[in-house]
């Protein structure tokens, strides 16, 4: 019996570029996400909400992604291949920080920081339910025609995006010692 889940579950998290068209189901994520949705969160404020792009939303996105980078007139084949970027899994999670402004507590940063604690966490809840999943971000991640796509308000912002599938049957599972942290790490007495 594993008696570190937690430490099993970081240490071996791999992110899965290359993903099935199987996908977890809105009840599952619902459930993943309760649990995500337990990080550090001063004042409780839930600074965030996910949405899933599934279908004909992914493609919308990519149309968004084309738009945002401006390139549809001058290169017509970049802007096509970064509008079929979104399809490259069955279900993409759209991390959203939900910004409180001006809160006397908690400043925004702070608040990001919750809501991609959130993306983090569900990224290894995901990974230990079996799903492939990576993090993807990029250039227009706050553009507001990709921001207009997700139906943002005012004080929210695009974290990035979960992409999220089966894993292959031949993906090499690669289990791989956790990182030397010494040279990240300082202690003052």
């Amino acid at each position: 019996m594993n008696e570190r889940p937690v430490f099993q579950a970081a240490s071996t998290r791999r992110s899965a570029s290359k993903v099935t068209e199987a996908a977890p189901d809105d009840a599952e994520l619902i459930e993943l996400l309760g649990a995500a949705g337990r990080v550090a969160d001063h004042a409780s404020l839930r600074p965030w909400r996910v949405i899933a792009l599934r279908g004909e939303a992914r493609e919308r996105l990519g149309t968004a992604l084309a738009e945002a980078s401006g390139l549809a007139e001058s290169d017509p084949k970049d802007a096509a291949k970064l509008a079929a970027k979104p399809l490259r899994a069955p279900l993409l999670l759209a991390v959203v920080a939900v910004r409180t402004p001006d809160h006397r507590k908690v400043p925004e940063w702070e608040q990001d920081a919750t809501a991609s604690g959130v993306a983090h966490l569900l990224s290894l809840l995901l990974d230990e339910a079996g799903w492939g999943v990576i993090w993807r971000t990029g250039p227009h991640t706050r553009d507001p025609a990709v921001a207009a796509m997700h139906g943002l308000g005012e004080h929210e912002a695009l974290l990035g995006w979960l992409y999220v599938g089966g894993r292959p049957p031949r993906t090499r599972v690669e289990r791989r010692a956790p990182r030397d942290a010494s040279a990240r790490f300082t202690s003052l007495g």
